[in-house]
């Protein structure tokens, strides 16, 4: 600024922004109000020189005014609803098979067939060991059993070899499913044993294929009465493997052979 004033000094209050005469001049009106805003006011004790008056209006103009920035407007999204593609059917999945793998399904049967049950000179007790396992199962049977022979008896019988006066003896089988195995048992005496009754215990127990935890106990008895000893008690009878083969019942094979033979014999008759 180039312009001087000389400042004037009384005991009047200072007014800033505002010109008045007269005292109190702040309670009186005035046509020589500031019509604006004034701001960084400052009050020194001596006149500031041009150069001072330039540094500090410098650094009030260099000063940054701090800019404010809106508030962000978060437009919501709206989300497109799923198109209707129809009803998706639920997924079915199959049961498992049930397998009876060293379990049988049909329970299979273990029995004494009596056949002789008197034992004289020239005949011999006979008794057939009967096992069948049913067509239903998926495993062999296989069959552990002992003979309990009372004294002076003898017991011959395929897999069982010679048992004689107050032995055991034992032998095991095995049955495939479908099929019947008959095992016959003769039974002497000899001149030691006494005559009468003798009752013969089989006992032992049969199992589904290698499964020998799913064992079930076996307990029969055979009873056959002693008139006279046997001839020849210790030789083992000629015919002691009759019947030990596994039997099946018969199937389309055996049924095609009867009427290959049945068709030949017509035949030759009409010649």
């Amino acid at each position: 600024m180039s312009t001087q004033y000389t400042p004037y000094q009384n005991n009047q209050q200072l007014v800033i922004g505002k010109g008045c005469s007269g005292d109190p001049c702040l309670f009186k009106p005035s046509t020589y109000s500031f019509n604006g805003i004034i701001d960084e006011v400052r009050i020194y004790n001596r006149a500031l020189s041009d150069s001072e008056i330039q540094t500090e209006y410098n650094a009030l103009t260099s000063t940054p005014i701090p800019t404010t920035v809106p508030p962000t407007t978060v437009q919501p999204t709206t989300v497109p609803p799923t198109p209707d593609i129809g009803t998706v059917p639920p997924t079915t999945v199959p049961p498992k098979a049930v397998t009876t793998s060293g379990k049988f399904r049909v329970g299979p049967s273990v029995t004494l067939r009596p056949v002789t049950d008197v034992i004289e000179a020239n005949q011999d007790g006979i008794v057939e060991l009967f096992m069948n396992n049913p067509s239903l199962n998926d495993v062999t049977l296989n069959v552990d059993a002992r003979v309990s022979v009372p004294s002076g008896i003898h017991v011959y019988g395929e897999s069982f070899g010679q048992a004689a006066g107050a032995g055991v003896v034992a032998g095991t089988f095995s049955v495939p499913p479908g099929t019947s195995r008959i095992i016959t048992l003769v039974i002497k005496a000899d001149k030691s044993a006494r005559i009468g009754s003798h009752t013969i215990q089989f006992t032992g127990l049969y199992y589904p294929d290698e499964n020998k935890d799913a064992y079930n106990p076996m307990s029969l008895t055979y009873s056959v009465t002693v008139k006279e000893p046997s001839n020849k008690p210790e030789e083992p009878p000629k015919d002691a493997q009759a019947n030990a083969t596994p039997s099946e019942t018969p199937g389309f094979g055996v049924v095609m052979a009867i009427f290959g033979v049945f068709a030949i014999a017509r035949l030759l008759s009409r010649k």
